[in-house]
């Protein structure tokens, strides 16, 4: 399978396990989950069709571990602007986690902190290389650091997703460090 391929199935599982399954008539269960065939069967209904070993690529070879497999069943691992329910316990985070972000949303994040917006959670990275990758995505990066440690201290729940996100419902700006200005 080559790269362009692993790439249009990847965006295609995502669109449709994350944002609009019922696009190509899907009904994802509580978790998020929905059977293998059944994604495979409507994704060929609507003119889209992969193969099983396609699918099972697109899954291992994805470095962010975008989708999860168990057993018959798929889902997204995160990042569901429909309503799932994914099941991860809260959990303790690390003293501090990172969001990556680009200059023209720091005014909005400096006022509001960072906010869900469409998605259920507020994602948040390990370290500040995937951050990095994550705010390059729409331009240069600018990394902020989370004091999640206080924000756990004062009651905020935090869940870490199968590939490593981190999640949380907002990060309220008093416990963001933005980078020295330049």
């Amino acid at each position: 399978m080559n790269e362009r391929r692993t790439v249009r199935v990847s965006k295609y599982l995502s669109k449709h396990l994350r944002h609009q399954p019922e696009r190509i008539g899907l009904t994802l269960d509580e978790g998020g989950w929905v059977g293998i065939d059944t994604l495979i069967a409507a994704a060929t209904a609507h003119g889209f069709p992969f193969t099983r070993a396609e699918l099972d690529h697109v899954v291992e070879a994805n470095d962010k571990r975008r989708f999860a497999v168990e057993g018959d069943r798929i889902r997204a691992s995160q990042g569901h602007t429909v309503e799932v329910d994914l099941g991860l316990p809260p959990t303790t985070p690390p003293q501090y986690l990172y969001h990556g972000t680009v200059a023209a949303y720091l005014g909005a994040i400096r006022a509001e902190g960072l906010r869900a917006m469409n998605r259920h959670d507020v994602h948040l990275s390990p370290d500040r290389d995937t951050a990095t990758r994550v705010g390059a995505r729409r331009g240069r990066p600018v990394v902020l650091s989370v004091d999640a440690g206080a924000m756990h201290r004062d009651g905020h729940v935090f869940r870490v997703s199968a590939n490593g996100v981190w999640l949380t419902e907002s990060v309220p700006p008093e416990y963001l460090r933005f980078p020295e200005s330049r």
